[in-house]
């Protein structure tokens, strides 16, 4: 079976934001084995981003596997259908992909230089953990998009 893993950094700590995390994995059961590995955050310790973000890619980096996305600001942009092709084909020739989140500092270079592509939803600042339901959202919509579901309009 497909596996797709998120490694994130923190803990999601809002009842309401773990619900929806877990709705979309329990929908993509049917389509994937989907883990999340949650990372632990420095910026809250060290007040030097880079040495934040050095500790936090020597965790990130133990966990990354497959074809690996990091998600970042100046990644490229792809349609709901552009992504689902993409992830179908890494499905197909791969057999694992990785999506990274970073903490509120972003991600390490050496963890963007590890990446099989930097990919960007959006110019705008989003909360971590809304964040990561947007991605959960968008990953279970490619799989519908490529089942031929209803749920993409």
């Amino acid at each position: 079976m497909f596996k797709v893993n998120l490694v994130v950094v923190g803990k999601v700590k809002e009842k309401y934001f773990s619900d929806a995390i877990n709705e979309y994995k329990k929908r993509m059961q049917r389509f994937c084995d989907f883990s999340v590995y949650e990372c632990k955050e420095y910026g809250s310790e060290d007040s030097v981003p880079s040495v934040a973000l050095k500790k936090e890619s020597e965790e990130i980096l133990k966990r990354l596997s497959g074809y690996v996305f990091v998600l970042a600001i100046e990644g490229k942009s792809l349609s709901s259908s552009a992504f689902s092709e993409k992830l179908l084909k890494i499905k197909d020739v791969v057999g694992e992909a990785t999506f990274v989140i970073g903490s509120s500092y972003g991600v390490d270079e050496s963890v963007k230089k590890r990446a099989d592509e930097l990919l960007s939803f959006t110019p705008m600042t989003f909360p971590h953990t809304l964040f990561r339901v947007m991605l959960c959202e968008q990953i279970y919509r490619a799989f519908m998009i490529a089942g031929g579901g209803k749920y993409h309009k």
